[in-house]
């Protein structure tokens, strides 16, 4: 049997404990100090512009959070900001795919970078409505707030849990490495339904390594080309059936006001994308039974009794079963590279028995090249065109601990970087995940 300390850290939060019980103590009074590990190997077994071959990348994340409730008894007030570094091998070099379709979703924003830092308020109650108006500002990435996909996250491949289609070819600034000054406005009058928008500085080159996220004045070499970033999102959010099913159903809209050229040469002031996301949690797991209570007398009058069960306590609904997701994203074709991108997918939790955090994941995403830009291209005497790529991904997280997981996963790139010049990458590779 392992001693008692060692056997409270196994099974605690955090892979460098609780500081002596000063981290519970900070936490009461309203002060989250977290960090993270990630490391990730990629081997590639075929296809591709280089294998086999392997490659392995990592970042680390610090970062603050602060809730003012606790602090200061203001409820609903809340302030983070973190830090993050970068580094490693990036495993497209051996892939040869878009940088849409990266095999790793950690290439952007590479060495230390300065993270989000910002303010939110959440109204605790309004109008007799609880979380009615929630307003948040600073230095933000929209990325973290809109067309927010949960289960999507779980997987490795960049087009997959992080660009969308959206980030990398066509330019917006869209990613984890992004960030400008601004906020949004979430307006939740029911349970159910919700809309938001939200304005930011558009910054060119925004997610480049050499700015480390410190272009808080935004693009340096020529300050002019600055614009302005407008989001917005509306949707539902039901609970389906006795087993109260969540979902997630909405419809989004981006503008990216950065000066941008067609393919056929004419300037725009900007540009637009637009979104639909459907999730869905389609079956739930039961809860394990809890052991029957013990049986206790009942009310007697001395000369008999009867034996009852206590009541069972309510169970908690089970977060074990499937989830769906999936996503539809648009773009004019005369200015992005991908006009139309689509992912979709399955999240199981719970799938083994007993290994209840557990998570197996299946994905599949696909990206359509412009044909202006084709045609832009043979103009110009240009023979090799991109029409599509894709990806498969499978993934399974085990949780070893509440603050370690192991997730192998495999990946299937085809067509990388659309052309149909490069063979389909095939790897195999290891995430792990440690948070201290």
């Amino acid at each position: 049997m392992a001693p008692e300390g060692t056997s409270n850290w196994w099974s605690g939060k955090y892979a460098s404990g609780n500081w002596f019980r000063m981290r519970d103590s900070l936490e009461r009074r309203g002060i989250d100090l977290y960090g993270s590990w990630i490391g990730t190997f990629y081997g590639f077994t075929g296809g591709g512009i280089d294998t086999p071959h392997g490659a392995f990348d990592e970042q680390i994340t610090l970062g603050l959070k602060l809730d003012f409730g606790k602090l200061a008894g203001i409820e609903g007030l809340t302030a983070q900001g973190s830090v993050r570094w970068r580094d490693g091998r990036n495993p497209n070099d051996y892939a040869g795919a878009s940088s849409t379709f990266n095999p790793s979703k950690y290439q952007s924003g590479q060495q230390w970078r300065l993270m989000p830092f910002f303010l939110t308020y959440t109204t605790p109650e309004l109008l007799g409505v609880k979380d009615l108006l929630t307003i948040s500002g600073g230095w933000q990435d929209p990325y973290d707030f809109f067309l927010d996909q949960p289960d999507s996250k779980l997987f490795i491949n960049n087009a997959i849990a992080s660009s969308k289609g959206i980030g990398g070819l066509n330019g917006f600034g869209w990613g984890s490495s992004y960030a400008g000054w601004g906020g949004f406005l979430k307006v939740k009058p029911v349970d159910w339904q919700y809309t938001m928008a939200g304005l930011y500085l558009a910054i060119p080159d925004g997610s480049a390594m050499s700015n480390h996220g410190l272009d808080l004045a935004g693009y340096r070499p020529n300050p002019n080309l600055n614009g302005l970033y407008f989001l917005a999102e509306t949707g539902v959010t039901p609970k389906l059936g006795a087993a109260k099913l969540p979902g997630k159903y909405a419809f989004g809209g981006i503008y990216w006001g950065v000066e941008n050229k067609s393919f056929n040469g004419q300037t725009y002031d900007g540009k637009y994308d637009l979104y639909w996301q459907a999730d869905q949690m389609v079956y739930r797991a039961p809860s394990r039974e809890e052991e029957p209570a013990p049986l206790a007398k009942g009310a007697t009058d001395g000369k008999s009794f009867k034996e009852v069960n206590e009541p069972a306590a309510k169970q908690e609904l089970s977060d074990k079963g499937l989830y769906l997701f999936s996503l539809i994203n648009y773009a004019p074709a005369y200015d992005n590279a991908m006009p139309f991108y689509l992912q979709a997918g399955f999240v199981y939790k719970g799938l083994i028995p007993s290994r209840d955090k557990d998570q197996l994941g299946v994905v599949f995403g696909f990206g359509n090249y412009s044909y202006d830009k084709i045609v832009a291209q043979e103009n110009a005497g240009q023979t090799i065109r991109r029409t599509n790529e894709g990806v498969v991904e499978i993934d399974y997280r085990a949780q070893v601990s509440k603050f370690l997981y192991v997730q192998p996963f495999w990946q299937y790139i085809i067509r990388p970087d659309g052309t149909g010049m490069v063979n389909n990458a095939n790897l195999f590779g290891l995430n792990m995940g440690v948070t201290f």
